[in-house]
């Protein structure tokens, strides 16, 4: 078991390896379908520069923040999997989610020296393991807006990194 904590560094990635379960600390970003097109505008419109959202060494974590708790979708959805290249461009080293990626998005991962790692659908355990909770960007969205959770002990499993897959 490996353990990180965010901001990761460049290092820390490069020594992860498909297969490999990790335990994550520290602050990361929770986004989906509705809002990872929009953190993307602004990072292309060099507006991010502007918000509260530092993406240098970061975690996105493909889920919404619902009182029900928090727990992945699946990655491979055009919005979601459109966003890692130019979320890997502007820092973003751990895409976690669920499910399969295409092999184009695990080449393009070895390119930004990113991975994507996997957590089980699992709310309740997460939940307890959540240490504070703030909503970084667009409210409109409700629960589906980008959230900034401080945690511990996040368990994820590596799925993608430096061009294999376990898909």
């Amino acid at each position: 078991m490996k353990t990180l904590n965010t901001p990761l560094g460049e290092d820390e990635i490069r020594d992860l390896n498909v297969g490999d379960q990790v335990l994550i600390s520290g602050y990361i970003y929770c986004g989906r379908d509705a809002v990872l097109p929009r953190v993307c505008s602004l990072v292309e419109s060099g507006e991010i520069e502007h918000t509260d959202i530092h993406l240098r060494g970061s975690v996105i974590f493909h889920t919404a923040v619902s009182p029900a708790g928090v727990g992945p979708t699946t990655s491979g959805k055009m919005e979601i999997e459109g966003s890692f290249e130019i979320l890997s461009q502007a820092g973003v080293k751990l895409h976690l989610g669920k499910g399969a990626i295409k092999s184009e998005t695990v080449k393009m991962l070895k390119e930004k020296n990113s991975v994507y790692a996997i957590i089980p659908p699992v709310t309740a355990l997460l939940g307890n393991n959540i240490l504070e909770q703030r909503l970084a960007a667009f409210p409109e969205l409700g629960m589906e807006a980008l959230y900034e959770l401080k945690v511990r002990d996040y368990p994820a499993i590596i799925a993608a990194a430096h061009n294999n897959s376990i898909y």
